[in-house]
């Protein structure tokens, strides 16, 4: 299947969002305007303004005088830009491939889209009328390349879906300045009279770069799909990506619930034929008024089960406020993995890390309550206990260092070590006794000491001395000595974790 691309032109972007704020402005004329050089300068004019000769550029006081009873208001230079990426956002319900064309349009790779509409002329026709109800004026046209949907849609005159194929014969008479290229060169064609496309096509390659340059050439050969022009879409496009338009905007926790269902199928066919599974997924409802509902999913291990990635979602679909309706919804899995060839066994149950009942429960536990409610640590390769272990979100991931036996490591480690008054019969025996928060802690047994030292390599330090103890509750605690005695009074020790 070619590609095929989508132009949207804004033909007075700016003023009709003005008029969308200020609906008065409909039937009066009015410009906006900044300065320049000590002097108020058209920048853009509504359609009333510029019927009556009014044009961007024109000092605000000579369009006062062709149209008298002219509103003046302050341009925003940034506000197209703005614009621009709310309406590319907006559009993304249609492709996920879309772009900002600065300064009034968007461009969209529709490669695959529009049979979800039924047909380009159903699917363009939906996107102007929509926009246009929304108070746009737009055009729009659809071709191989996007120069040529881009020229169709700024100068075309006759039907804006260009066949596959058909592009080149469409150019033919359109405006030189349809290509795109540079206004001096389109004056410069103009006054020679090649003022349209057709003109220079069959001219010799040869000379038309010596005469208006390499940039002429280019745009040619990309009007005409001879060479791909790749568009930077205004969202990363995620390669696992399903949309469901409908019939009719969906309003109930049932119809959302069956979208649902038919996107995890599509989606979870397509990453089981690849061999994947996914990590996250994110469900979009695209709502009437335009707002996008959504929820959020993660696993601990790749998965293409719908069933169990339904459960995920089930609990969070009353939470989608479908307003007026949803019609356009959109699931996609921006992080996925290889799926291992026991997948279908691991189904059938097993028990311990890899059973997939623990998995699925940690997942529902997850995604209810908090992303980073259930983590998982393992060891790394680290002698500093604060290094010595780190946490992962996947179940499969294998560790590279084994928990030590032979040096028994507390149960709970302090994020930081706090610091502790301690009583020793000499320096460097175990402590009779310490006091930490103002609790005093008698020590009946005690172990030790292990001494680690700093990792040189990383960082720069004391060693520890590190006591086991247990004090008369039963409690058994890891402390340590931060470097050589240093006398009395001096904070040297400090509490670092709990055995029990």
């Amino acid at each position: 299947m070619g590609k095929r691309f989508c132009s949207l032109w804004f033909c007075r972007l700016k003023t009709d969002y003005v008029v969308i704020r200020r609906p008065a402005l409909l039937t009066h004329p009015f410009v906006l305007a900044l300065p320049d050089h000590g002097r108020m300068v058209v920048t853009a004019a509504c359609k009333r303004a510029m019927e009556e000769g009014v044009q961007p550029g024109m000092a605000v006081a000579d369009a006062r005088v062709l149209v008298p009873q002219l509103d003046v208001l302050d341009d925003d230079a940034a506000l197209d830009t703005k614009l621009l990426r709310q309406l590319a956002l907006w559009a993304i319900r249609y492709s996920p491939h879309v772009s900002i064309n600065a300064p009034d349009g968007l461009l969209l790779d529709i490669s695959g889209c529009p049979h979800l509409w039924g047909d380009e002329h159903i699917y363009l026709q939906q996107i102007l009328d929509t926009l246009r109800s929304k108070g746009y004026d737009v055009r729009g046209a659809i071709a191989d390349s996007v120069g040529a949907a881009w020229a169709v849609a700024r100068y075309g005159r006759g039907k804006a879906i260009i066949g596959p194929g058909e592009q080149v014969t469409a150019l033919l008479g359109l405006p030189v300045a349809g290509l795109r290229i540079d206004p001096l060169v389109v004056g410069r064609l103009q006054k020679l009279g090649l003022d349209r496309i057709g003109r220079i096509a069959g001219m010799a390659r040869q000379s038309l770069r010596t005469r208006f340059g390499t940039e002429l050439l280019l745009r040619l050969d990309e009007a005409f799909g001879r060479v791909d022009e790749v568009i930077e879409p205004v969202v990363p496009v995620t390669v696992y990506n399903e949309r469901l338009p409908c019939l009719e905007p969906i309003r109930t926790a049932a119809g959302i619930g069956i979208a649902l269902t038919r996107l995890l199928e599509k989606l979870c066919t397509r990453l089981q034929q690849d061999g994947k599974g996914l990590r996250t997924a994110l469900f979009k409802g695209y709502r009437v008024d335009g707002k996008v509902v959504e929820a959020a999913i993660g696993t601990h291990r790749a998965t293409h089960y719908v069933a169990h990635l339904f459960r995920l979602f089930e609990e969070k679909i009353p939470m989608l406020e479908p307003d007026l309706g949803i019609e356009v919804f959109t699931l996609e899995a921006p992080k996925v993995e290889e799926v291992g060839p026991m997948q279908r066994q691991l189904w059938n149950g097993s028990t311990g890390l890899q059973g997939v009942s623990l998995g699925e429960l940690i997942d529902r536990v997850s995604n209810k309550i908090s992303a980073y409610v259930v983590t998982r640590y393992i060891p790394s390769e680290h002698f500093w206990p604060e290094r010595a272990i780190t946490t992962t979100d996947s179940m499969n991931e294998v560790a590279v260092e084994t928990w030590s036996v032979t040096r028994p490591r507390p149960i709970q480690l302090l994020v930081r070590p706090e610091p502790i008054e301690v009583t020793a019969p000499i320096p460097d025996y175990p402590p009779m006794l310490f006091k930490h928060r103002g609790v005093l802690h008698t020590i009946l047994k005690a172990e030790g000491p292990e001494r680690i030292e700093q990792e040189w390599w990383l960082a720069t330090g004391q060693h520890r001395d590190y006591y086991m103890v247990e004090d008369e509750e039963g409690v058994r605690c890891w402390i340590f000595r931060s470097g050589h005695y240093k006398g009395a009074g001096q904070h040297q020790w400090f509490l670092h974790g709990y055995f029990a």
